[in-house]
């Protein structure tokens, strides 16, 4: 049996906070806004796993009005959510993401992403990709107002 799901998340862009995106943690001079770090990439693959296994969203499962949660490590949520599939027999076919962003240029962090999600999710590195794009200067990510992140994933019945 396969299942696949979609997540998408966004995240606004303010001075004073870290940007960390895929559990890494970017030289920037503005970082995302969020109850949690708000790591935009690792919430759209949290929303694509729940969604795969019909399970509602992060929003259901991590609500931002539970002090629990303010400044939580997106990680250990993301380690959370992977349990929920993995105990009901789930393993990952792969996991395709894009970070939609103006700047910093993330392709010297995309390898570093992709290993710290293969750890986290048990996979190997061919199983996971990140992309990143701009969007041409339109928009709220064009404007670095914010940034926003979509995800796929496809799991597999062991």
């Amino acid at each position: 049996m396969m299942r696949i799901g979609m997540g998408y998340d966004v995240h606004k862009l303010v001075e004073g906070r870290p940007l960390i995106l895929g559990g890494v943690t970017i030289p920037h001079e503005t970082g995302l806004l969020g109850h949690s770090d708000a790591d935009v990439l690792l919430h759209a693959i949290k929303d694509a796993i729940l969604g795969a296994l019909a399970l509602g969203d992060i929003g259901k499962h991590f609500p931002d009005t539970d002090e629990r949660y303010r400044g939580a490590d997106s990680l250990q949520l993301l380690a959370h959510v992977w349990n929920l599939a993995t105990e009901r027999g789930y393993s990952l076919g792969n996991l395709d993401c894009v970070v939609m962003a103006e700047r910093p240029k993330l392709r010297p962090y995309i390898d570093e992403m992709r290993g710290v999600l293969a750890r986290e999710l048990g996979a190997e590195l061919d199983q996971i990709n990140v992309k990143a794009t701009t969007t041409e200067k339109l928009g709220f990510v064009g404007r670095e107002e914010g940034m926003a992140a979509q995800a796929v994933v496809l799991l597999l019945k062991k």
